[in-house]
């Protein structure tokens, strides 16, 4: 496992250097993400242009102006956060404290900070100061949609951590209530459907005041959506964030941390010998047999791990200690599970593919958005059904939330499919 970027240089260039260690991998692929979703909804935007679909909006700005107060001032908060919080995890970092630990208390480097702040400023006052004219004067400028997706990617990060974080503590109110602070503050405990939604509000609400077409929108970010999904997900599988599936209780973890087929007895003998550990990562279950498991085995063809993947050196330190294991992460479950970040990001990967190859035969506006509804709430109400997750009661129902919002999203879709096909007709 690779819960930060130094055991991933560690295991494949042999090299341990302690500074990436606050690069957490997870974080690290959402970043990628991002990314590939800017550049695959930028080039959705511009073939909508092209087609006419979308349209550019005229803007005034002054040009010649120097550097504002607040111009300095936004730079240098910038600069002394990144100084305080990022010079301060490579340079000031206890050795008992983890990274991520660290970045949310209130502990950091008061000079670094104050320097890259001042330098961030200066370099703004630089640069305003090169543009600057004897008379500022205003221009009119054309913005295409395309050109926006920078801010749309911003305001879906930075609103998305918000929905993730509040749907978490819906979902885990109890744990919520008891450490209110500590689970906002965390860098962990993040929702998916909750982080999309909230991001989905307000880009929606964004793009609706630079007039752009909604409807076109979304169509182009229905792709960008999947795929960036199923780059995220690679981050869960190779950092160990807890997102994983049940017990496939056909493996076993032997005394060296490796996945063993399980003999007969073996489970419940595992489930036993940690029967503390098992009950307190799992307090619905009222006793050992109530374990949520599955015994599948891995064909010939397939690696044992694609089925049964015990997760060692965990980001979250889940599990039991590792022999002759002395990192920070050093933990392994004791018994397997279904590796299911693995399949979220193979399937979701298909479904980009086939959402991608027939974008351009649909000629009508919405046909996509609803094609993504389904595809997205079919593939997460699949996994839902061997993926750890809390219960909650609907209507005499034992569904999970993420099982309640896909299969409403697999609703809504086939809703939006139907809307715009009959609308296309009458027209």
């Amino acid at each position: 496992m690779y819960p930060n970027l130094y055991y991933v240089f560690k295991d494949w260039f042999g090299v341990e250097w302690k500074v990436l260690s606050f690069l957490n991998t997870f974080g690290f692929m959402v970043a990628v993400g991002f990314i590939v979703g800017a550049i695959v909804l930028t080039s959705e935007l511009k073939r909508k242009e092209k087609l006419s679909l979308l349209l550019p909006r005229e803007e005034t700005i002054t040009v010649g102006k120097p550097a504002t107060f607040l111009d300095l001032l936004i730079n240098f908060i910038t600069g002394f956060l990144f100084g305080f919080k990022l010079i301060g995890v490579m340079l000031s970092k206890p050795d008992n404290v983890t990274p991520q630990e660290y970045v949310f208390s209130s502990q950091g480097n008061w000079v670094a900070g104050i320097l890259l702040g001042l330098l961030l400023a200066g370099v703004k006052w630089r640069e305003k100061n090169k543009q600057k004219a004897a008379k500022p004067e205003q221009r009119s400028i054309r913005i295409w949609p395309h050109d926006r997706v920078g801010d749309i990617v911003v305001i879906a990060l930075v609103f998305g951590i918000i929905g993730a974080k509040v749907f978490d503590g819906l979902e885990n109110w109890e744990d919520f209530k008891a450490h209110p602070m500590e689970r906002l503050f965390s860098p962990g405990g993040l929702t998916f459907y909750g982080g999309l939604i909230v991001a989905a509000i307000a880009v929606c609400v964004y793009a609706s005041k630079k007039n752009i077409k909604l409807i076109h929108l979304v169509d182009a970010a229905a792709p960008v959506l999947i795929i960036t999904y199923a780059v995220g997900r690679i981050g869960c599988q190779l950092a160990g964030d807890g997102d994983w599936g049940i017990y496939n209780s056909a493996y076993t973890t032997a005394a060296d941390g490796k996945v063993i087929e399980a003999k007969a007895g073996e489970y419940k003998a595992q489930l036993e010998k940690y029967s503390d550990y098992f009950l307190r990562a799992h307090p619905e279950s009222k006793t050992l047999d109530q374990i949520p498991h599955k015994a599948v085995m891995a064909p010939a063809f397939l690696p044992d791990w694609m089925l049964a993947y015990n997760y060692p050196q965990n980001v979250n330190n889940d599990g039991i200690v590792l022999q002759g294991i002395t990192d920070e992460h050093n933990r392994v479950l004791p018994i397997p599970v279904f590796p299911t970040p693995f399949y979220e990001t193979i399937m979701c990967t298909l479904l980009f593919l086939v959402m991608w190859g027939i974008r351009k035969k649909l000629k009508i506006a919405g046909l996509m958005t609803g094609i993504y509804l389904v595809f997205n709430g079919t593939e997460r109400f699949l996994i839902e059904h061997i993926r750890v997750n809390n219960i909650t009661t609907f209507f005499g129902m034992q569904l999970t939330q993420a099982e309640l919002i896909s299969f409403s999203m697999i609703i809504a879709g086939f809703i939006t499919i139907a809307i715009v096909l009959l609308r296309n007709k009458k027209a």
